[in-house]
């Protein structure tokens, strides 16, 4: 019986964990509890174990190299900037101005403001990569608006908890900073695989929505004319956006014409325009020269600064300017500027994202120094051997293991939050990806996707909490018509909620279909076939049977002719080569 139990010690122990979570304790203390109980068992059962248990009690000396290897990660560093960043800019009123502006500018349309909710979700995300602050500022703002005009209850909670979740696979999203570091890639990579599907995932949420107001149309109905404050303009607009561009064409070829390579011209150009675009209208709203419609000047105030706040995060990271830490220190700096800007940078406001802050970041440490006790003893009994030989041995080779894996990660999404699944999950599933050949990037980027459904799985999901957390639970009056609102019921953000889980999983299926949607971080592929190596002639080098005039050179001790005399000469008036064992 103890040969049997110290045998098979690696599904025991892995078994025993999920009890403990399922149980309820928290993950990073049933990780350590865990890992120091089976330590001591292992160490025990050693002897029982036939060369299976590598345990002993001197390998405890190893753990605080780990937990000081934890601590010391950069790449971790960069969690706390982009919290921080996320928490500052969502008090910072950025959220209201862009779900105010935009919901203006798609108001005549039917559904305009589960179209603007939806796109600012998605700028939300590509600044802040916080969840919970997405999800929070869209419930407080827009989620009276879209009851206040009509829009049927599940389908307004289920847009403001899906595009909410676009922070977890848009960069820079906390998730892919966790999983490139348990993966052992680079997290600017990760960013760039999961853009592409971060933008596909956004334009199906818009297509959803789409199909929902043609089959349902009284479910999310228009703006009436006089909810529009900012009236019509859509043409000066246009007229404004093609002004850029004419800009942006003008100062390309002037800083090509001065030196500049081509990438930085295109970049410095679209500085320049955005720039240019931003004065004029900030100019035309002070001077009041009426240049600009309303709706035409709120856009484009509203809209450049989370652009270029995106542009100094994500940009400076993809053109390798700076590594995601310092990306996510110039995002918390440009923050803090925005929110001053607003005049509402307070010391309440700040006291509140540190804290916020660092309650999440000890959150996240607790966990990964949880799972590195538990690493340690469940690689000590070949856990990681178990694990791979188990995934590689399934049917179907790469597409059978990513289906299974896709799976075991929906299912568990629904006890577990991505933390505890990038922490546990990941690093036992990396080795038998790449046994299999998987590139890792494509295979974070799909753990990605597949664990935004843990955000929106009813019960459990930490998006629905958050949206029950501001939705009125009690009858109340609106504000602007004087009318007796009623609550918004749990059942229905839940109902909501199951259309968006679908289309995530479907997601998971295209990237699954189609990795060209993440290899492009690869950058363009070099065909080698039409590569051709030529070698300069090399006067006063003979053009024997060498490549490229360069002549055959001897064995060491031998010559080209086959003889075998000792001493040889070498070829091209080289001075004799020895033969082994020669002083």
């Amino acid at each position: 019986m103890l040969e049997l139990i110290a045998q098979n010690m690696a599904p025991i122990m892995f078994i025993s964990l999920i009890v403990f979570l399922l149980i309820g304790y928290p993950a990073a203390f049933a990780l350590a509890a865990n890992g120091l109980l089976f330590f001591v068992i292992g160490v025990e059962l050693s002897g029982y174990s036939g060369g299976t248990i590598n345990l002993d009690w001197p390998l405890l000396n190893a753990m605080p190299q780990r937990f000081y290897g934890v601590l010391s990660n950069e790449t971790l560093l960069a969690i706390p900037f982009f919290t921080f960043m996320g928490i500052v800019l969502e008090k910072s009123g950025m959220a209201e101005d862009l779900l105010d502006t935009i919901g203006q500018l798609f108001g005549p349309v039917r559904g305009g403001l589960a179209y603007a909710v939806i796109i600012v979700g998605a700028l939300l995300a590509a600044t802040t990569g916080v969840v919970a602050a997405s999800v929070i500022a869209m419930g407080l703002i827009s989620l009276p608006i879209m009851l206040r005009y009509g829009y049927d209850r599940k389908v307004a909670t289920g847009v403001i908890a899906a595009s909410g979740t676009l922070a977890q696979i848009i960069p820079p999203s906390l998730v892919l900073i966790v999983l490139a570091d348990q993966l052992g890639v680079s997290v600017g990579d990760m960013y760039k695989g999961a853009l592409i599907p971060g933008m596909v995932l956004t334009g199906i949420y818009l297509g959803y929505v789409l199909v929902m107001s043609i089959i349902k149309p009284k479910s999310m109905p228009a703006l009436p004319k006089e909810a529009r404050t900012l009236g019509s303009g859509v043409m000066s607009l246009l007229v404004a956006l093609a002004g850029a561009v004419a800009i942006f064409i003008f100062a390309e070829k002037y800083f090509e014409a001065s030196g500049s390579s081509v990438n930085n011209s295109e970049i410095l150009a679209a500085g320049v325009a955005v720039i240019a675009i931003y004065i004029v209208a900030l100019l035309d709203k002070a001077l009041k020269t009426n240049l600009m419609s309303r709706l035409a000047q709120q856009v484009v105030i509203v809209l450049i600064p989370p652009l270029a706040l995106i542009f100094l995060v994500l940009g400076t990271i993809f053109l390798g300017v700076a590594t995601p830490t310092e990306g996510g220190a110039m995002g918390a700096v440009g923050a803090l500027v925005l929110s001053a800007v607003k005049k509402r940078l307070t010391f309440p406001v700040v006291r509140d994202a540190l804290a916020a802050t660092t309650r999440l970041s000890a959150f996240v440490l607790f966990i990964l120094l949880g799972a590195r006790v538990f690493s340690l003893t469940f690689y000590g009994v070949n856990g990681q051997v178990w694990v791979e030989h188990l995934l590689t041995s399934l049917p179907g080779g790469q597409l059978g293991f990513l289906i299974v894996v896709s799976f075991l990660v929906f299912f568990l999404a629904f006890f577990l939050d991505f933390f505890e699944l990038a922490f546990i999950i990941v690093p036992l599933l990396a080795p038998a990806a790449q046994a299999l050949g998987i590139d890792l990037i494509w295979f974070g980027v799909i753990l990605g996707v597949n664990m935004q459904t843990s955000f929106m799985h009813p019960p459990f999901g930490f998006a629905l909490f958050y949206l029950r957390s501001v939705a009125a639970k009690v009858p109340y009056i609106d504000k602007v018509t004087g009318k007796k609102m009623e609550p918004v019921k749990t059942s229905q953000i839940y109902w909501g909620a199951i259309p968006f889980v679908f289309i995530q999983v479907a997601m998971i299926a295209i990237v699954i279909a189609f990795p060209a949607m993440v290899m492009h971080y690869k950058g363009p592929q070099v065909d080698l076939k039409d590569v051709e190596i030529k070698l300069p002639q090399m006067p006063g080098m003979g053009d024997g049977g060498g490549l490229g005039g360069l002549p055959s050179l001897a064995p060491l001790g031998g010559s080209t002719s086959g003889g075998s005399g000792s001493g040889s000469a070498a070829p091209g008036g080289l001075p004799p080569l020895p033969t082994p064992g020669s002083n």
